[in-house]
């Protein structure tokens, strides 16, 4: 195909995905109200599975050895040649009660889409039906990948290890021969009509951990026949932001929080179990590592200070990190789309974390921000946030951009 009637044919596409639009919000409002926790996601999975399927791509449904909650949905070009371009959207939502005054509010009590995992999966549904139609223009395979799970893990019930949906997937194969590969993330920090690249880093490796630790419980006025599992849990805080302070490369960005403790059950006895939870985020794997490997040592060193034992459960997180080569492609892509002057280069990393970032260690690709704030609806709020909404002209913009990637390469 000559370069003259592949662009044309380029836009012929973006021009469909333009008419897709009224579909798409429909799509989004569908999901909003009926958002799902996690792994959770049986009815947005059999929406994504059937529309899919309507529209002629190869179906595969229950993706994951561990949970099979995933969907790939796969679509093969009428050319010859091409690349295999993987396109993935999270479908999960988040255990938040929604406070906005819409009429597609969340049906689902203490769980809202505040995270814009709907607006993900209808604009790459948007993306998908628009590919199909023009199959034969296309050269290379598109693998439509709708995880769930991108929030958080759980424990899988093979192994005991704690799995998010987009390890799940991975550990099935989804990313087997696959050239490149990319996700939208709605972002409130930039504006509708604008999309936001970073060079290299873009999201820390978030990292979850949870130490419970065992004493012996005993009354206070005998604590020499006891084992106190309150001391060995401030021993533990003191221990681990010692490490933070002094043992950590402080030119390395890191953080670390502890978001919970829970001991004790009475005022006047030794607690004999004590729980804490907390997370931290770096960039560098050896960050990432030297920081799990020294949760584990400050734990065994406060049980051991006390009398008592340890267990720990680790959820260890991966930074998301941009391919230069696919930057590049996104920021011609984003041009063409929505002109130069709306695609933002110059970000700093942010410390939030994606499992994204597990697709990109395997395969070169890049996470792209696509601004949702217009605060001229009275849309600002932050993600995460129970007034969380979205400019829904953007399910466009995110649409044509998916597909001028796909297509375009």
């Amino acid at each position: 195909m000559s370069l003259n009637i592949k662009r044309a044919a380029i836009d012929e596409m973006l021009a469909y995905a333009g008419s897709l639009h009224e579909e798409l919000i429909a799509i989004r409002r569908d999901l909003h109200r009926y958002p799902e926790l996690l792994y959770d996601t049986d009815r947005t999975a059999a929406l994504v599975a059937r529309l899919l399927q309507e529209w002629g791509i190869d179906v595969r449904t229950g993706v994951g050895p561990h949970f099979g909650k995933g969907v790939v949905g796969v679509l093969r070009g009428g050319l010859e040649g091409g690349r295999t371009i993987l396109l993935r959207a999270d479908m999960d939502a988040l255990p938040i009660t929604e406070l906005n005054d819409i009429d597609y509010k969340s049906e689902t009590g203490g769980v809202m889409h505040a995270c814009g995992h709907d607006a993900h999966t209808a604009m790459l549904l948007g993306a998908a039906k628009t590919l199909a139609a023009y199959r034969e223009s296309l050269a290379g395979e598109i693998r439509f990948v709708f995880q769930p799970a991108e929030e958080g893990a759980l424990p899988s019930p093979l192994d005991g290890r704690l799995l998010s949906g987009g390890r799940d997937m991975i550990e099935a194969g989804i990313l087997e021969d696959v050239d490149r590969c990319y996700a939208l993330h709605v972002w409130p920090e930039l504006e509708a009509g604008t999309i936001g690249i970073h060079p290299h880093y873009a999201m820390a490796a978030s990292s979850h951990f949870h130490v419970t630790f065992h004493g012996t419980n005993g009354h206070h006025s005998s604590p020499h026949l006891a084992a106190d599992a309150i001391q060995m849990t401030a021993a533990y805080i003191a221990g681990v932001n010692g490490m933070m302070a002094g043992s950590i490369d402080p030119q390395e960005q890191a953080v670390l929080a502890f978001g919970t403790v829970r001991a004790g059950t009475v005022i006047n006895a030794i607690a004999e179990q004590s729980v804490i939870t907390g997370t931290f985020r770096a960039f560098s794997k050896q960050t990432v590592a030297a920081i799990t490997a020294g949760l584990e040592r400050h734990a065994q060193a406060a049980s051991l200070s006390y009398g008592g034992f340890y267990n720990i459960v680790l959820r260890e997180g991966i930074a998301v990190v941009n391919n230069r080569e696919a930057v590049d492609e996104v920021v011609r892509a984003g041009t063409a789309v929505l002109g130069g002057e709306n695609v933002l280069t110059q970000l700093a990393p942010s410390l939030a974390g994606e499992d994204f970032g597990w697709y990109l260690d395997q395969v070169p690709g890049a996470f792209i921000l696509l601004g949702c704030r217009n605060e001229s609806l009275g849309i600002e709020d932050g993600l995460h946030r129970p007034h969380f909404n979205l400019d829904e002209a953007i399910l466009v913009h995110g649409t044509r951009l998916l597909v001028q990637l796909a297509a375009g390469s």
